[in-house]
């Protein structure tokens, strides 16, 4: 159990938040959700004591156990994998090496002895006889071959580092596990076992994740920050999400009698809680929002983009036919006669462990690079609009203002138009007249989705686009490409924007591709069935 008791912080004279107090028990799985710079990570820094809070205090039941996720991937460099995934319990690796240096001397006295034994008996108490098998069975679950247990960490690449990371968080039953971003480069398998540990995991775990699908299937509570208040609610993003913009509805429309909205949001309350059956939480989520009122939802003042795609004009019978495309970047050969036809209604999810080979095909179909073999052919009622997965040469150097970047691409240029199109995504008052070379990477996201919809196009290609964008955005992101009528060629992390935008989906392999219509999740169950292995979004 953590207490958090009128925390508050505070940076350079500005409040990050203030006036926190939660409780966190044990059997729950909290998602901590906020704007980007709302505070999350800070928040788990507080939390796991990292970090000093301004004013209140956290307090830890004595006793308990806290692991947390660690970030640095080079810091176990000089260890094994094995123990790497020990260090998880700092305790039982400081015995084991006590132990060990002990039973190494030569000149062993009784002294030695009578230490030994009592070492002896708190590595049995500490589990430490299941040690290795227990850090293995992690390692195998997260998708890892029990081969590298003792390879050196400094020897592995960059995400099996990430699955040992997370294998150490988990490792030893700690009594409260920390975790940020804990999906970020996990293929569907080990994000899918991380998914059934946490589900039967018996302690507290506090995660901070962009990923909507993975916080749907793990959180019984949601923690929200939002302008320097840290609110909890019973229920998962999705649960928040969509009673949080009901309320929203209800409070702009006043003249309704209370006792309608409450009657509606009862409603909603008892609809939510029968439609999760395919949790792994389920029962215990809906005993909590039953015994919901319509007082505990959430009222956010969370400010979410309009992104709405329009097209132009209407697309042809012939859209894109990609022929034997070939293409070797660097030495390495990343599409090998890749082929495929777009048909109208095609909104295509590209999947594969090789992001440079989506990209570069995406840049192919764009002119802005060659292939090596094949060929391209776009339909002559095509018109195409691009999100590049790297924006840098639209910013870079630039000294336009955002009202003025934006009116490159605009039809009509007047002040009134723009200031009104860049208020909907979340551009307002002298925000416009911001230098677009100094903005944020979520900035810079929302001015390419801006300069999108201008373009009209009745085909979006997009690559990674939800990259640096918080979970307002993504949701919107999500909304806007559902919602489009025409063709959507697009990669991307999110679980969530691949299984509800997507109609098919084309994988790419070390030759050629698979290519299955219909939702991510039918192509997965294809792919086990059929090819098996894994891959990552």
């Amino acid at each position: 159990m953590i207490t958090v008791s009128d925390v508050s912080l505070s940076f350079g004279g500005q409040m990050l938040f203030k006036d926190v107090n939660l409780l966190f028990t044990a059997g729950n799985c909290y998602g901590v959700i906020g704007a980007n710079g709302a505070g999350k990570s800070t928040f788990l820094k507080i939390l796991c004591g990292a970090l000093e809070p301004t004013t209140g205090t956290v307090t830890v039941q004595e006793g308990l156990r806290m692991s947390v996720l660690k970030q640095d991937h080079y810091a176990y460099d000089e260890y094994t994998v094995q123990d790497t995934v020990i260090m998880g319990n700092p305790r039982l690796y400081e015995v084991m090496k006590q132990k060990d240096a002990l039973y190494a001397k030569e000149d062993f006295t009784e002294e030695d002895g009578n230490l030994a034994s009592e070492l002896e008996g708190e590595f049995a108490e500490l589990g430490g006889w299941e040690a290795e098998s227990d850090a293995s069975k992690l390692v195998q679950g997260l998708g890892l071959d029990e081969s590298i247990m003792y390879a050196q960490m400094s020897s592995l690449a960059g995400n099996e580092k990430v699955k040992v990371l997370l294998a150490q968080a988990l490792f030893g039953n700690p009594d409260i596990i920390l975790m940020d971003e804990p999906t970020n480069h996990l293929d569907i398998d080990a994000v899918a076992w991380l998914e059934d540990f946490l589900a039967e995991y018996f302690g507290t775990v506090i995660v901070v994740s962009h990923d909507r699908h993975f916080l749907n299937n793990v959180c019984t509570h949601t923690v929200d920050i939002d302008y320097t208040k840290i609110k909890m609610y019973v229920g998962n993003y999705e649960f928040w999400y969509e009673s949080s913009q009901l309320i929203q509805k209800m409070l702009k429309q006043q003249n309704k009698k209370n006792e309608e909205k409450i009657k509606e949001l009862q409603s909603f309350i008892q609809r939510f809680s029968a439609n999760k059956s395919k949790s792994k939480q389920a029962t215990s989520r809906k005993k909590l929002i039953d015994k919901l009122t319509v007082e505990e939802l959430p009222a956010s003042s969370r400010r979410y983009p309009f992104i709405s795609f329009d097209m132009e004009r209407e697309i042809g019978k012939d859209i894109l036919q990609v022929e034997g495309l070939t293409k070797t970047v660097d030495g390495v050969k990343v599409l090998d006669h890749v082929s495929f036809t777009v048909g109208r209604n095609d909104k295509i999810a590209f999947v594969g462990d090789n992001e440079i080979a989506v990209t570069t095909l995406f840049k192919i179909l764009m002119g802005e690079e060659e292939p090596d073999e094949g060929f391209i052919k776009w339909g002559s009622t095509a018109s195409v609009s691009y999100f590049p997965q790297d924006n840098s040469a639209f910013f870079n150097g630039c000294k336009l203002s955002i009202l003025d970047w934006i009116r490159q691409y605009s039809k009509d240029e007047t002040e009134t138009y723009l200031r009104g199109f860049l208020g909907r995504m979340l551009f307002s008052g002298d925000d416009i007249f911001k230098n677009v070379d100094v903005l944020s990477g979520g900035e810079k996201v929302r001015c390419m989705f801006s300069r999108m919809m201008l373009f009209q196009s009745n085909v979006l290609i997009l690559d990674r686009p939800t990259n640096h964008l918080d979970l307002e955005s993504i949701t919107a992101v999500n909304n806007g490409l559902s919602d489009f009528k025409g063709n959507v060629l697009f990669a991307s992390h999110d679980y969530e924007i691949v299984q509800t935008v997507a109609n098919r989906i084309i994988e790419i392999a070390d030759k050629g591709c698979y290519d299955r219509q219909g939702t991510y999740e039918e192509y997965v169950d294809w792919r086990k069935a059929n090819h098996g292995g894994s891959f990552t979004l």
